[in-house]
Order: structure tokens, then C-alpha cells, then sequence
């Protein structure tokens, strides 16, 4: 593997098993993650969620060689998060969401029901197209595979939150590119629904920094600039979110930046 970039705000988060323990539930009610039973995976969230995505990578896939096959969600999230906002080589991001797609993929396989195989699967598929172009994504058929994986973890998982703002945002993507009319016919994909998933995403977790700032998104592809005041009123909450952790705290600096660009 190669060396991967530090987390830029080193010492920002000092989470232990202890502290991880106690803050569990806030740190993952986007993902609904049950909480780890095994030392190794608690000491791979530990290093995930102060930030050393590296290292939690390569506990993750440790504890999933051993036998624990959720080593490999903590594993896939790490690499998601690290090739989304720390990566600076766009070929070595692509490489890596391919990376965790497979993993992802082979995860559905042996846990059919581990609800956060399906989603990491969709995020790393999706965050490919995004970076392929979504109309290039769509015309190899990326869509399908990940507005499937998507409907599946909520089906697993209806409290998903992450893959609500998720899918929400597929609808809204797919509209925006292809048009509603095509989008509909050929992907299922409508304004209402997408809209609605946000919105419900946002009424289970009112802090989602990427909650807020997909929504914002959402209404800005659907709507353009009537609604803009709504849009900028959702990236400045965004912007203000105290984030919980070294992925939100990356997270939240991209709202930061949506803002200056609105």
C-alpha cells in the first residue's frame, strides 16, 4: 500500500476504547454500526475516528483475515473517507474506490446481512462515477448497481441515515443529468422521492454535515435558483456542525467551502 497522507489536524480527536465506548452512538448514527466485539476492531474505529485512516485500514483487514468479516466495514469506511477528501492523485483515488467496491462486494457475499457491505459498496461505486463523470458512470451501468446496493441496506437497515442522504442524492444526480423523463424510465429515478429520502435523512440526524450539504445540493439541481436561499440556509448549518470526529471534521470543511462557492 502506499503511504497515505496524514489526517491535517493531528491531535484533534483523542478518542480511546473508553471514549469510543461512550460516544459510540452519536459516532455512527449515520451508519448504524453495531458496536465492535472484538479488541482489534475497537482499536481499527479508534485510529478511524482520530483520524489515522491508515491505520485503521490495516487492522480492519487484519481482524477480517482473522475471521471477522466486519473488519471489513471499518476497513472500506477508512479508504472511502481517505480517497474522497486526503487523496491528491486522482488515478490513486479511483484505484482505491474500485478497491473498496470489490471488498464491499465479496462482504455481501459472506454477510449478506451486514447492511454497511451493501452501502460501502454504493458509496465507493457512486464516489467513482462522480469522479468518471456521472453520464460516463451511467452508461456502464454503475447506476443500477449502486441505487440497488442502496435500496438493499435500507431494506436490511431502514434507520440507515447515510444511505437515505445517499440515495436521495442518486435521484437527484440522475435527474440532472439525463433529465427526468429518462431518468424515470430508465432508472426509477424521481424528484419527489430523492427530496424526500433527504428529508428524512435530515429527521433522524439533524447534525449530518453530509446530510445538510447533499440536501443543499439536491434542491440546487431540481430547483436551480429558486432555490437558493434554501440551499444557502442548509450549507451554513452545515458549515456551523460541530463535528464529532476526524471524518466529520472533513466533512464539515468541505460545507465550509460549498458556502464560499454559493
Amino acid at each position: 500500500m502506499a503511504t497515505w497522507s496524514p489526517f491535517p489536524h493531528p491531535g484533534l480527536f483523542n478518542f480511546t476504547v473508553e471514549s469510543l465506548k461512550k460516544s459510540w452512538v452519536r459516532l455512527h448514527a449515520g451508519d448504524a454500526e453495531p458496536y465492535p466485539q472484538h479488541p482489534l476492531l475497537e482499536q481499527a474505529w479508534v485510529h478511524f475516528h482520530n483520524g489515522d485512516f491508515a491505520g485503521a485500514r490495516t487492522l480492519g483487514l487484519e481482524a477480517a483475515a482473522a475471521g471477522e468479516t466486519s473488519g471489513m466495514t471499518v476497513a472500506n469506511k477508512a479508504t472511502c473517507i481517505y480517497a474522497c477528501y486526503l487523496e491528491k492523485s486522482e488515478q490513486a483515488r479511483l484505484d482505491l474506490f474500485m478497491d473498496v467496491a470489490q471488498r464491499a462486494g465479496a462482504q455481501t457475499v459472506h454477510t449478506p446481512q451486514n447492511q454497511n457491505g451493501w452501502f460501502l459498496q454504493a458509496y465507493a461505486l457512486g464516489r467513482y462515477s462522480q469522479a468518471i463523470s456521472v453520464a460516463k458512470a451511467l452508461a456502464q451501468g454503475l447506476g443500477s448497481k449502486v441505487k440497488d446496493s442502496l435500496e438493499r441496506t435500507l431494506q436490511i437497515c431502514p434507520q440507515h441515515v447515510e444511505a437515505r442522504i445517499a440515495l436521495g442524492a442518486f435521484h437527484a444526480e440522475v435527474i440532472d443529468k439525463v433529465g427526468a423523463l429518462i431518468g424515470g424510465m430508465t432508472y426509477g429515478a424521481r424528484k419527489d422521492v430523492g427530496l424526500q429520502l433527504l428529508s428524512e435523512a435530515l429527521q433522524h440526524h439533524p447534525d449530518s454535515a453530509a446530510g445538510l450539504v447533499e440536501y443543499a445540493n439536491a434542491l440546487v439541481m431540481l430547483n436551480g435558483d429558486a432555490s437558493h436561499d434554501q440551499a444557502t440556509q442548509l450549507y451554513e448549518r452545515a458549515a456551523s456542525c460541530v463535528p464529532a470526529d476526524a471524518s466529520e471534521q472533513l466533512y464539515c470543511e468541505l460545507a465550509k467551502t460549498e458556502l464560499t462557492a454559493h
